[in-house]
């Protein structure tokens, strides 16, 4: 919209002082000032009534005016200190007189833009006052007072004022747009932007700590993230800039676009205000997650990849958490870490520090170790080693494997060695297994493979020679007590001591009183028998000492009869169907010595598949079924 051109003010003086300029101008010295610190619509005004005045600015600068006005241009340096805010505009303000305005033709409207037709003008011959005759000649017009011509008619922003420069002085006659309307300059949405390096996967080679390079791993395939990290920073909307048309009636742009960091924060991160803005930290310590629906990120105790592990995707991983994985883990391929889940095939390695080993598909050619924890294949093992410490082992089916660890439960297995203290086996053939309890529903051989059964049973050997020693020991005081009772016996039925060890009890518990003759005749008695009762007497003596000798031999042997039987412990084999030869032998072990699920694969083959040191044969028929137990006692049933 072009605003209605008022009625004109008088004319001010071409050279004025400071103060003749309307509010707003300043005229000094060295140039014509606009004050800054006046309100823009009075500064407007203030042009604005200079121009209907019939003045013009001479010297302007057109783009200083535009900012003084409108604030349209680059941003201005601050004032000085103690300085007015103020902003040179142009060298001087100048009458524009009417002989002058009337060169300037109309100017042709369009939508957003002005156009003006540019030609050579003459001005008409003139007679001066002293009779000279001036002829008809050729004006030139002047860029100043075209921009001061352009305002009376509407036109207040956006004059091209070196397109109008070029044109006057070529002189040529064409058409130009000579002004432009500014389309409103869009504003900044909110963004968020990444503040973290750390959250970005690497898939350089890993370098080791000796320099070299490890070309089997990726430097940072899964981002471990730690606490109270900076993960991203929301950079706040910025508003547009206004536009304004050819009368300078400012436009509005568009508001930008705000957004909540908070619609981004999922388990494990929080959005937290800070002095130098808003972030997205992590709560925890974990892995980075991001939901690719509604992309909230989040910090998760296991990594979940869709990828598979292989030399292409990711390479070896050495996990500290959790690891969720839904493709394939090629052969050779190794991933460390703990509670570990694969939804395909596995055929490299899986090492894990505890929690959960489940593979959800087959294990081929591949080993899964656990430290502490359990191991469940859904699928088929096969050529393959499973082990744990401390866990169990649960199978469907497994071929030509090394299963090893607390508890082995298999739904079918053949030509594997397995070794357990509890093994439970639907269906086993041609395997070697040891434990201490095992319960086979059938069982047979595999082609050339013999099946063969070891129940372990603790080697208490200690306890049996220590209670041989014991009892040979007690014999040993139980004859010599009887051949010290048999002398006393013998000296005791000699009929002077007899009669005199018979008086002397009866004279200690006060039955009998002796007159002096009969005193006198005991005496001579004792004197008879004296050596027989001191014999007696040291054969007594020793008698007692050896009954209490014995005494503690035979509470000595219940004691370690009773460790021996505790060391023992329980064993059982039960083979409810027999379908082919199997043996069935008892393997001593030391406990002291560790589990024999603890001992490397190999070792385990070995030990299994060798010659049997030790032990006795339980079973070994075609046919049949078997039922033994060995109770706390150590004798078997």
């Amino acid at each position: 919209m072009v605003p209605e051109v008022t009625q004109a003010a008088p004319p001010l003086a071409a050279s004025a002082p400071a103060g003749a300029l309307p509010a707003g101008l300043i005229q000094r010295a060295d140039g014509v000032y606009a004050d800054l610190a006046v309100p823009a619509p009075l500064r407007v005004a203030a042009v604005n009534q200079l121009f209907m005045s019939h003045c013009y600015f001479s010297g302007l600068d057109y783009g200083a005016l535009m900012k003084a006005l409108y604030d349209v241009g680059p941003a201005l340096p601050p004032p000085l200190p103690g300085q007015p805010p103020l902003l040179r505009v142009a060298n001087a303000v100048a009458s524009f007189t009417p002989e002058r305005q009337a060169l300037y033709k109309t100017v042709k409207m369009g939508h957003g833009y002005a156009e003006y037709f540019f030609a050579p003008i003459y001005l008409d011959a003139e007679e001066l006052p002293d009779g000279t005759v001036l002829p008809e000649r050729q004006a030139k017009l002047d860029v100043d007072e075209f921009v001061a011509d352009l305002w009376l008619k509407g036109v207040r922003f956006g004059v091209d004022v070196a397109a109008v420069a070029h044109a006057i002085g070529t002189g040529k006659s064409e058409r130009i747009t000579v002004a432009r309307e500014l389309e409103p300059a869009p504003g900044q949405d909110a963004v968020v932007v990444e503040v973290s390096q750390d959250i970005h996967r690497s898939d350089a080679p890993r370098a080791r700590a000796d320099g070299t390079v490890d070309l089997h791993s990726f430097q940072n395939r899964f981002p471990q993230i730690k606490q109270d990290m900076r993960l991203l920073k929301k950079l706040p909307c910025v508003p547009g800039l206004p536009g304004y048309d050819l009368g300078g009636m400012p436009s509005a742009p568009d508001a930008p676009k705000d957004l909540e960091l908070r619609h981004l924060a999922g388990d494990g991160t929080a959005v937290v205000q800070q002095d130098d803005g808003e972030y997205l930290v992590s709560t925890k310590e974990g892995f980075l997650s991001v939901d690719p629906k509604s992309h909230r990120i989040a910090i998760t105790d296991k990594i979940v990849s869709k990828e598979g592990v292989s030399g292409r995707t990711t390479g070896n991983l050495e996990l500290a958490g959790g690891y969720e994985e839904f493709g394939d883990v090629q052969e050779l391929r190794e991933v460390h870490g703990s509670d570990i889940t694969v939804h395909g095939d596995v055929y490299g390695n899986i090492h894990s520090k505890g929690g959960l080993v489940l593979l959800d598909r087959n294990l081929v050619g591949g080993n899964v170790h656990n430290a502490a924890g359990d191991i469940h294949v859904k699928g088929v093992a096969s050529g393959a080693v499973l082990q744990t410490r401390a866990g169990k082992l649960v199978l469907g089916r497994a071929e030509n494997c090394v299963l090893a660890g607390t508890s082995v439960e298999v739904g079918e297995a053949s030509n594997c060695e397995i070794v357990a203290d509890e093994v439970r086996i639907g269906v086993a053939e041609g395997c070697a297994i040891a434990g201490r309890n095992v319960e086979i529903e059938s069982c047979g051989p595999r082609k050339r493979t013999e099946m063969v059964i070891y129940v372990l049973v603790r080697d208490v050997s200690q306890f049996d020679q220590e209670l041989a020693d014991l009892r040979a020991r007690s014999a040993a005081f139980a004859a010599s007590n009887e051949a010290l009772q048999a002398e006393i016996d013998a000296i005791s039925q000699q009929p002077d001591v007899r009669r005199y060890l018979a008086l002397a009890a009866k004279l200690r518990t006060q039955e009998l009183t002796l007159t002096p003759e009969q005193g006198q005749h005991l005496r001579k008695i004792a004197t008879a028998v004296a050596t027989e009762v001191q014999t007696l007497g040291k054969l007594t003596q020793d008698l007692q000492a050896g009954q209490t000798q014995y005494k503690l031999l035979v509470e000595r042997s219940a004691r370690v009869a009773a460790l021996r039987a505790e060391a023992a412990g329980h064993a059982r084999c039960g083979l409810h169907m027999v379908a082919g030869d199997t043996l069935v032998r008892t393997m001593p072990f030391q406990a002291d010595s560790g589990a024999l699920y603890h001992l490397a694969a190999k070792d385990i083959k070995q030990r299994l598949r060798g010659t049997p040191a030790g032990g006795e044969e339980l079973f070994s028929r075609a046919s049949g079924s078997l039922d033994w137990h060995l109770s706390t006692h150590g004798a078997a049933t």
